[in-house]
């Protein structure tokens, strides 16, 4: 863990959920792996933890570059006014952020929130480079029990985030709480590809190629067998989208891309 000392220049707020606490006698799942509830949150904030400092070039590397397009076209859907103020969960890097306010001109604000510090910190440098820190703050905080007030944003963006998050419906629900009306939660996440045989291959690749890019490129194999595992316990897009409508979101739509691989999510609090 990082002192709090050297946070205080990257704006990053500690927080400490009181209300996301395991349920007696219950397990998630962590990767294939079935664990307490109580363990899920350190076990993922251990793995970003290790990969943090490589994971923007894993990520190119595993999609080869795709991800980059994807994350456009978040961005392109959502389409972010000037002024609007936008939190983004999981978003410790600061990929979908910076989208979000090239597409406002700079003149709007994104709240960055995430699990692991170290990721907010890698986050932090590139920001500087950006020219847009004036417009983002940084926050350490847990998507199930989020330390903003109801009705605070404008638009709720998570990208490749959602599935790690060990009650699925309480991170949603929180999304719903901090939206103010008329706003727009959007999800970026792997999915499933609906033709069999382009998802076996897929798999293959998933299972055989990303674990072996992992240890080369970040020292790291097990964090990105549980990357691909999660990504397979992620439920599909229909099912996904029921979710959103049982937390109270209005218009859900989703859009494949790239076959399915991965999903675009959109709903709106009415």
């Amino acid at each position: 863990m990082f002192a709090l000392g050297a946070l205080r220049d990257i704006s990053v707020r500690m927080t400490e959920p009181s209300d996301t606490g395991p349920r007696p006698e219950t397990t998630t799942h962590f990767g294939f792996r079935d664990v307490p509830e109580a363990d899920k949150a350190g076990l993922v904030r251990g793995v970003f933890t290790s990969v943090a400092s490589k994971y923007d070039v894993m990520n190119d590397a595993m999609s080869f570059g795709v991800h980059r397009l994807w994350k456009d076209a978040m961005a392109d859907w959502l389409a972010p006014r000037q002024g609007m103020d936008i939190l983004d969960l999981a978003g410790g890097t600061g990929d979908i952020a910076f989208r979000m306010l090239r597409r406002m001109k700079g003149a709007g604000h994104v709240t960055v929130c995430d699990l692991t510090e170290s990721m907010l910190v890698e986050g932090r440098k590139r920001a500087e480079a950006t020219g847009f820190a004036e417009n983002l703050d940084w926050v350490t905080g847990d998507a199930m029990a989020l330390p903003f007030a109801a009705g605070s944003y404008d638009a709720v963006t998570i990208a490749f985030g959602i599935r790690n998050v060990t009650r699925m419906e309480d991170a949603l629900a929180e999304a719903y709480r901090v939206l103010r009306p008329g706003g727009r939660f959007m999800c970026l996440e792997f999915s499933r590809i609906p033709e069999a045989g382009a998802q076996k291959l897929y798999d293959l690749y998933s299972f055989n190629v990303i674990p072996k890019m992992g240890q080369l490129i970040a020292g790291d194999s097990e964090s990105y067998k549980y990357l691909v595992e999660s990504i397979r316990k992620f439920p599909d897009q229909e099912t996904f989208a029921g979710r959103m409508r049982a937390a109270g979101f209005g218009q859900v739509k989703y859009r494949n891309l790239s076959l399915g691989i991965a999903a675009l999510h959109s709903g709106w609090k009415l």
